[in-house]
């Protein structure tokens, strides 16, 4: 597959992604705006911050009422959980860890959104691999990997293994040191940028046989 290479950061790596959580989980916007959901005290959770939804989710703001997400490596559930808020039809979180998972689960229902909201507890490398059912395909896709693990490339080479409608949208955060490549049908459409970690929402582009 050619891809599309963003261009490298002259910053060194973190040993560590920092955590930027205290606790709670505060919904920005929508339905559920300033809803506190519990967060569990596990330095691997680190939620995108404030500022950075808030900048994600106006750029989305025609995208996300009635999208199908996929928030692949979902920690606290963060971005998924306020793009059901802000109107998204369904989302499907993918969380290793089960007792993450099921603490964003117990937040799915005391938010009344378990209709609309699933956790599958597992590895999202592997959930990618075992290919999509015939009726799944997600409109808005949410890459936030662990730093220094090389998960952001093949990532992103499986979800064009028919995970994503023809002109879905991506956001992949990693760390800002990290040259990453993208398929070559994904354009980048905006980025930004908070601390050590650099945000980058991509539209796809449909294949030709699509």
């Amino acid at each position: 597959m050619t891809r599309r290479r963003s261009s490298p950061r002259s910053r060194s790596r973190p040993d560590a992604r920092p955590s930027k959580g205290s606790g709670r989980l505060r919904i920005i916007g929508g339905e559920y705006r300033r809803r506190l959901l519990p967060v569990l005290d596990n330095p691997g959770l680190r939620p995108t911050p404030d500022r950075v939804r808030e900048t994600l989710f106006n750029w989305l703001a025609t995208a996300t009422p009635g999208a199908r997400v996929l928030d692949l490596f979902a920690g606290t559930g963060a971005l998924g959980l306020e793009a059901l808020s802000r109107g998204a039809a369904s989302a499907l979180f993918i969380e290793r860890d089960a007792q993450v998972a099921r603490t964003l689960a117990d937040n799915l229902h005391t938010l009344g959104a378990a209709e609309r909201g699933r956790v599958q507890a597992g590895d999202a490398l592997a959930f990618l691999a075992a290919g999509p059912s015939n009726s799944t395909a997600f409109s808005l896709a949410f890459l936030d990997p662990p730093f220094r693990q090389d998960l952001a490339e093949p990532c992103c080479e499986r979800l064009e293994q028919g995970w994503l409608t023809p002109e879905a949208w991506v956001y992949l955060e990693t760390e800002t040191a990290l040259d990453v490549c993208v398929p070559a049908n994904w354009s980048l459409h905006r980025e930004v940028r908070a601390g050590d970690s650099t945000g980058r929402l991509y539209r796809r582009l449909a294949q030709p046989d699509e």
